[in-house]
């Protein structure tokens, strides 16, 4: 999700696996569920907010968990429609990040969240 500033939120992980570290606030697809009305979902749940979903920044293979289940996570711009950011259960915060500002690679949660930023930072869209 980016803000009127060009930022982009991050959330820093409440949860394992990589508790602590950041990732963009997302989800799994749920049964008949579309990926963009996922991603409405999953912000709405992990930052109380709610967003127009605009268009695919990457979709980037991964895995996820302990036992390295393949996943495959899509990354969007988001516009803010309303509310203010507020982290759930899962995120221990939210943060605003510009694009010259982002954490390093290592406080990346996963492989796919350092790929996706790396292309929406380039501006290959």
């Amino acid at each position: 999700m980016l803000d009127d500033e060009g930022r982009v939120l991050l959330g820093r992980r409440g949860i394992e696996p990589f508790l602590g570290l950041w990732d963009t606030p997302g989800g799994f697809v749920e049964v008949g569920e579309s990926l963009e009305e996922c991603v409405r979902r999953e912000l709405r749940e992990e930052a109380g907010v709610e967003v127009e979903v605009g268009r695919l920044i990457a979709s980037v293979p991964d895995t996820y968990g302990p036992t390295g289940d393949a996943t495959l996570n899509a990354f969007f711009e988001c516009r803010l429609l309303s509310g203010d950011p507020q982290p759930d259960d899962d995120v221990a915060e939210l943060r605003w990040f510009a694009p010259d500002a982002l954490p390093a690679a290592e406080e990346l949660a996963f492989a796919c969240v350092r790929a996706a930023l790396a292309t929406w930072r380039r501006g290959d869209r």
